[in-house]
C-alpha cells in the first residue's frame, strides 16, 4: 500500500504552566517549572481532504542547550524559534508522503538552526513536535492508529535521510512493528530526590510518594534509572543510598544516567571500577544494563568508548543532534541510542532500522532504548508511549507522573475525556486529579491503539494561551553563540 501525498497548510502553538509537586535534579539543573507547548497542525491530502493533528512536549531548561549564560526563559525561546522555524519550512515544502515532508526539509531546517546558533537537539525539537502532529492528523483522517500506519509504512519511511540503510528493507521491518499490551515504567531517581521517608522534611502528602523507599513501595517497579553527578565520590555515596533502599526489595534492572556530567572516559571508567569495589554496589551493578550519555556532547564523540562498552554498554543520549549521529557513536565503540520524542519519531524508527541490520551481522551488541523529558500525562506521555512500544523497547523511563501531580493545569472535561478514553492508562485519585495508572511496575498500552498517534480526545486549547513565538530571523541575523560548557 502506498502512502499518501499531503501537505501542511496550518499550525498554530499553545502553552500550558507546569509547576512540579518535588524539584527535579538533573545535569545542571534543577526543575521546579516549565511550559508544556502543544502543536495543533492541519493537513490537507491530495484528494482535498483535511484533518487537524496535535502533539505536546515540555519545554524543558538545560538540557538541549546547557550553557550557563543562558536562562531558563532563553532556553524555552530557542525551542519556540525552532517551532517556528520548522512550521515555515513545512509550509513552503508543499506536497508529499509524511515522512517525505519531514525529509525534505531536515538538513536545510538544521542549517537555518545552525546559521542562528541554535544546535541540532533544538532544530530536531522543532521538526519533531509537528511530524507527530501531521501523523496524528493522517491517522485520525484515515481512522487508522499510528501502528496501522507504522505497519503499512503509509508514512512512506525510507533511506532519504540515512543514505547507510540503502537497500534496507523497510517494510519487512516495519510490518513487524506490533505494540505491547503493556510496557514497564523505569522510574528516575533524581539528584535531589529523597531516599527514604525520613529524608523528606516537611511532605506533601498529596497521596503519591515522596521519596525513592515510597514509590518502590507504591508502584512495584522493577526498573531504575539513576542519575549520577560527575563527582565520582559523591556519585559513590549516592548510590550506596539508593541501593540500600531498592536491594531491599524484588529483583530489578538499572541503568546509570550520566547526563554529560564526566568529562572522558577515563574518567567513567574510574566510576565503574569504583562501583566493582565497593561491597555495597555488588547487587546495584549486576542489575545495570548500559551506562547513558556520561561524557559532555562537546567532547562524547571525539574519542573511542570501546575501553569500557565492551565490558558495560554506553549509549548516546544528547550527543544524537541528527539523523547522521548513531553510525558515527558506532564507530567510536557506542552501543546504544535513545529515543525520545523530542528527538523525532522518524529519527527513533530508522535508528530502530540500523539496530537491526547491525545486529544481523554482529549478534545483538547494538540497542536503544526509551528515555523521558519528564513528558506530561496526555498527549505528550501517550505519544511517547506509542513510541516506545513500537520500537520494541521492554520499558521506558517515566518521570513526568512522579514529578508533576497527574495532568496539572488541565480542565476537568480535558480530564474526563482523557480518562473516558484510556481507562487502562489513567485513574482518579482522591484529591480528583487523573493520573497516571502504574500497576506492579508497568503502565498499560491497549488504548493507545486508537485513530491517530496514540491520543483520542483533543485537549482543550481554549484553556491554553498562544505561544509567543519569537519572530523568524531576518537575512544575515545571528543568535547569540551557546557558550562550549561542561553539561
Amino acid at each position: 500500500m502506498s502512502a499518501p501525498k499531503l501537505k501542511l497548510i496550518g499550525a498554530d502553538f499553545f502553552e500550558r504552566p507546569i509547576k512540579l509537586r518535588l524539584p527535579f535534579r538533573f545535569g545542571v539543573v534543577t526543575l521546579t517549572e516549565a511550559p508544556q507547548i502543544f502543536a495543533r497542525a492541519r493537513v490537507k491530502l491530495a484528494d482535498g481532504r483535511e484533518s487537524e493533528g496535535v502533539s505536546a512536549e515540555m519545554l524543558a531548561p538545560k538540557w538541549f542547550d546547557k550553557s550557563p549564560a543562558l536562562t531558563n526563559e532563553d532556553n524555552f525561546d530557542q525551542l519556540r524559534r525552532s517551532l517556528a522555524l520548522a512550521r515555515e519550512s513545512l509550509l513552503a515544502a508543499g506536497e508529499n508522503t509524511p515522512f517525505g515532508l519531514s525529509a525534505a526539509v531536515d538538513r536545510p531546517h538544521h542549517e537555518m538552526c545552525r546559521k542562528i546558533g541554535l544546535n541540532g537537539l533544538i532544530a530536531s525539537f522543532g521538526l519533531a513536535l509537528l511530524d507527530r502532529a501531521i501523523i496524528d492528523a493522517l491517522g485520525r483522517l484515515e481512522g487508522a492508529s499510528v501502528f496501522a500506519l507504522v505497519r503499512a509504512n503509509r508514512l512512506g519511511l525510507d533511506a532519504s535521510t540515512a543514505t547507510d540503510l540503502a537497500g534496507f528493507d523497510f517494510a519487512k521491518l516495519l510490518a513487524g512493528l506490533a505494540p505491547a499490551s503493556s510496557i514497564h515504567a523505569r522510574h528516575t531517581v533524581g539528584l535531589v530526590d529523597a531516599l527514604t521517608r525520613a529524608e523528606t522534611g516537611q511532605r506533601l502528602d498529596d497521596g503519591l510518594p515522596e521519596s525513592l523507599e515510597e514509590v518502590a513501595a507504591s508502584y512495584g517497579h522493577q526498573f531504575y534509572k539513576l542519575k549520577v553527578a560527575g563527582k565520582i565520590d559523591a556519585d559513590i555515596k549516592r548510590l550506596c543510598g539508593i541501593a540500600a533502599v531498592i536491594d531491599r526489595g524484588a529483583p530489578y534492572q538499572a541503568t546509570l544516567d550520566g547526563n554529560e556530567q564526566y568529562h572522558s572516559i577515563d574518567e567513567v571508567i574510574a566510576l565503574w571500577r569504583r562501583i566493582g569495589e565497593e561491597p555495597r554496589l555488588a547487587r546495584l551493578k549486576s542489575s545495570i544494563l548500559f551506562i547513558e550519555q556520561p561524557i559532555a556532547r562537546d567532547r562524547a564523540l571525539a574519542a573511542s568508548v570501546q575501553a569500557l562498552s565492551d565490558e558495560i554498554p554506553i549509549e548516546i543520549d544528547e550527543s544524537d543532534a541528527d539523523v547522521t549521529v548513531f553510525p558515527q557513536a558506532r564507530t567510536l565503540g557506542y552501543r546504544g541510542i535513545s529515543s525520545k520524542s523530542c528527538k523525532g519519531f522518524y529519527r527513533a524508527l530508522i535508528n530502530r532500522a540500523r539496530i537491526a541490520q547491525w545486529n544481523a551481522a554482529e549478534g545483538g551488541r547494538y540497542f536503544m532504548s526509551a528515555e523521558d523529558l519528564t513528558t506530561q500525562a496526555g498527549v505528550a506521555v501517550q505519544q511517547d508511549l506509542a513510541l516506545a512500544t513500537l520500537i520494541g523497547a521492554s520499558h521506558v523511563e517515566r518521570n513526568g507522573h512522579h514529578y508533576v501531580d497527574g495532568m496539572t493545569g488541565a480542565p476537568k472535561a480535558e480530564e474526563d475525556a482523557f480518562l473516558a478514553s484510556h481507562p487502562d492508562i489513567y485513574h482518579r485519585a482522591a484529591n480528583g486529579r487523573v493520573r497516571v495508572t502504574i500497576r506492579d511496575g508497568a503502565i498499560a498500552l491497549r488504548s493507545l491503539d486508537t485513530p491517530g498517534l496514540g491520543v483520542g480526545p483533543l485537549p482543550d486549547f481554549n484553556a491554553m494561551k498562544k505561544s509567543p513565538l519569537p519572530p523568524l530571523p531576518q537575512a544575515g541575523e545571528r543568535a547569540a553563540e551557546p557558550v562550549a560548557t561542561r553539561a
